[in-house]
């Protein structure tokens, strides 16, 4: 299973909680908006402003706000700025050490995989997402119980 780490997830929440917001937040505003734990909040902010996401604001009203709208961010990029390039297996990425390198039969077979799902995640903006419709909660239909063999 292909997942992305809490920290990406809470780096969604965070984004769009700030479109939500008038001018500079500040962590712990964020984080009292978000239900999530202040010291996590400011990680995040750290990363998100270090992928220039976010900006930061020294001083008494200091804080931080988004760097351009939702529309103009791609999931990838959050993705990108919290967990690093996007790559399913480490020969994607370009890492060395792999003991099978030379001799794998898989070597470069990954990368238009890879590729697709960058594409993929690039074509998706979080003002996609907060825009999307929440899918309905639904009971499954009612079954009249089972009758026992004994019946």
């Amino acid at each position: 299973m292909l997942r992305l780490s809490k920290l990406t997830d809470y780096a969604v929440v965070v984004l769009v909680r700030l479109a939500d917001m008038d001018g500079v937040q500040t962590s712990p505003g964020i984080a009292a908006a978000t239900g999530i734990p202040e010291p996590t909040v400011a990680k995040v902010l750290k990363a998100l402003a270090a992928g220039e996401l976010v900006v930061s604001q020294r001083g008494a009203r200091g804080g931080y706000r988004l760097n351009r709208g939702l529309a103009s961010i791609p999931v990838a990029e959050v993705i990108a700025a919290m967990d690093g390039p996007i790559a399913l297996t480490a020969c994607v990425e370009g890492a060395t050490g792999c003991e099978s390198q030379g001799l794998c039969p898989m070597r470069g077979r990954w990368d238009p995989v890879n590729e697709a799902i960058s594409k993929a995640l690039s074509n998706i903006s979080l003002a996609d997402m907060q825009a999307a419709p929440l899918p309905a909660f639904r009971l499954p239909p009612h079954q009249p119980a089972l009758q026992s063999a004994a019946e």
